[in-house]
């Protein structure tokens, strides 16, 4: 029994030690492949979406071969390919990275497009707050980020052909971080909290004037300085709403015809 117990362990060391073998070989079989070979294979596995391999094959590719086009495109790569992995760290990292190296690399605009692009995803968890999470404990740092890394993108390569769709991305982002002042400022006022209040839609419609959600922030201003009893304030708030949404539809969503004009006696 003991003897056969040593021969099935025997056995069982053999095939780990075979299979170390056919792994090692898989991990050294672009040993010898040419910058050009290792570019063609890490693009492979980087369309067929194996995106640790093709990391693997550009870090290779860049460690063998550090001068010249391929190593710098491999740089590139390497920060699409973990972006495309979700992995927000990384990226934005090789992406940090490749703009440090080569500041005038003629695809560095597409580096500033993807920092945007990067941070754009993240904040597509931004809107979760509909769902179950106040609002006011969520930072949108990273539509912050995106609109930063886009409009870099736009200010420095206006004629990049990222330009136009960035330029679309921050018009969202824009309305976005208002929408969300909007309803931080709407929350303080459900709570009675007048100042802050007045304090956020103020920031919503100072930063962002031509966004949608300047029209119902314009509002929540308005009844914050009614309920301070700041009447001069409230007036002249009411005034350049009236100027700039002449034809608004928000005494339905504010209530009934006579209980809005009461407010605004």
């Amino acid at each position: 029994m003991h003897i056969k117990y040593i021969k099935l362990l025997g056995l069982a060391l053999s095939l780990s030690l075979a299979g170390c073998g056919i792994f090692g070989d898989k991990v050294e079989e672009s040993k010898n492949w040419t910058a050009e070979k290792l570019y063609a294979e890490a693009k492979d596995e980087l369309a067929s979406g194996s995106y640790d391999r093709s990391v693997q094959l550009f870090e290779k590719l860049e460690s063998r071969y550090p001068f010249g086009a391929y190593a710098q495109q491999a740089q590139l790569e390497i920060a699409y390919a973990h972006y495309k992995q979700g992995d927000q760290a990384q990226a934005l990292a090789a992406v940090d990275r490749f703009i440090k190296l080569h500041p005038n690399h003629a695809n560095v605009d597409y580096m500033y497009y993807l920092r945007g692009l990067i941070n754009f995803n993240d904040d597509m968890g931004f809107f979760s707050f509909i769902a179950n999470q106040d609002i006011t404990e969520r930072d949108p740092k990273a539509t912050r980020d995106s609109f930063d890394a886009f409009k870099e993108l736009v200010v420095r390569f206006p004629s990049s052909k990222y330009t136009p769709d960035a330029i679309d991305r921050m018009k969202y982002l824009v309305n976005s971080l208002a929408q969300y002042d909007l309803h931080v400022a709407k929350y303080y006022l459900r709570r009675n909290a007048f100042v802050a209040a007045a304090n956020r839609a103020q920031s919503a419609i100072k930063e962002y004037p031509d966004a949608p959600a300047i029209e119902e922030a314009l509002v929540v201003l308005i009844k914050a300085y009614d309920a301070m009893g700041m009447v001069e304030l409230r007036d002249d708030a009411k005034r350049v709403f009236t100027n700039n949404f002449p034809k608004s539809n928000l005494i339905e969503t504010y209530g009934s015809k006579k209980a809005w004009w009461k407010f605004w006696s």
